[in-house]
């Protein structure tokens, strides 16, 4: 069965998935990019060519999203699956279904440093990726060719996975809180994920210790600037690859973001950014 680990775009997925990839599927703890292969993304192009589904047709590559996780799940198995998508239904086609979800990890972001960090991953202006917040935007890099992903609006992405509360499958993690209190948050997942499983929790501590040291943000940053990193983008004008590993918690909306982006922002999203205390 499927833990999501579901976010709308740089809210800190890859922090998450590191921290897991990291102490699940490594011996010692001691992270590299490669461990992130290990919880793959849905939807991919590769997963859905495998199966023969024509991508180029969106109609029926949304139709065979619960094909695809039918096919891939396995019922005695924990399998994590990143997504930045919305819990949509299009056409009464669902994006996932409860008896494929072991739970949900959540992780959300003030939305006025995502306005930044977007900005500079896609390069692009402040006020466009402000605008792709607020009233959405579809996710696809055309070089690639890859699937579409629909991530919908900040809000609405946020709460369309709040429905797993209802059966107690939802865990929420705020980025501030897992930069601010790493050993405490990834401690409180892991034990997350256990219950999930219903098997008792016995944390290796040497292990747990390690993985916190190797995915701190330097170390992140030194990886990527020795090795690469594959989900970084290519700047629009340059070409050069930008930093993903940029700012990361030294990101602040109170320097650089413009008062009218920002009451933009805190208008619109009122109501979740008071119910997450943003605001």
């Amino acid at each position: 069965m499927f833990i999501w680990l579901a976010s709308y775009p740089k809210s800190g997925n890859t922090l998450i998935r590191s921290l897991l990839s990291a102490y699940f599927f490594s011996k010692n703890g001691n992270f590299n990019f490669e461990l992130l292969k290990n919880i793959k993304q849905f939807p991919i192009k590769e997963l859905f060519l495998k199966y023969g589904v024509d991508i180029k047709n969106e109609k029926e590559v949304i139709r065979n999203y619960i094909p695809i996780q039918k096919f891939i799940n396995i019922k005695n198995s924990i399998q994590f699956l990143k997504t930045h998508s919305y819990l949509f239904n299009i056409e009464n086609n669902p994006f996932t279904k409860l008896e494929y979800t072991l739970g949900v990890i959540y992780i959300v972001r003030d939305p006025r440093n995502i306005v930044l960090s977007f900005s500079n991953h896609s390069s692009q202006s402040h006020e466009k990726s402000a605008e792709d917040l607020i009233k959405g935007r579809e996710l696809r890099d055309k070089d690639k060719e890859d699937i579409t992903v629909y991530p919908g609006t900040w809000a609405g992405n946020f709460n369309s996975w709040k429905s797993f509360k209802t059966v107690n499958k939802y865990m929420l993690i705020k980025y501030e809180d897992l930069i601010r209190e790493k050993d405490k948050i990834f401690y409180e997942i892991l034990r997350f994920i256990h219950n999930l499983k219903n098997v008792e929790f016995v944390l290796d501590k040497k292990k747990f210790n390690n993985v916190l040291e190797n995915t701190n943000f330097d170390q992140m940053q030194k990886l990527e600037s020795e090795n690469g990193f594959v989900e970084s983008m290519n700047d629009k004008k340059t070409g050069n690859k930008v930093k993903f590993f940029n700012l990361g918690e030294k990101t602040s909306w109170k320097n650089s973001l413009k008062t009218s982006i920002k009451n933009q922002i805190e208008n619109e999203f009122k109501k979740e950014m008071k119910e997450l205390g943003y605001l």
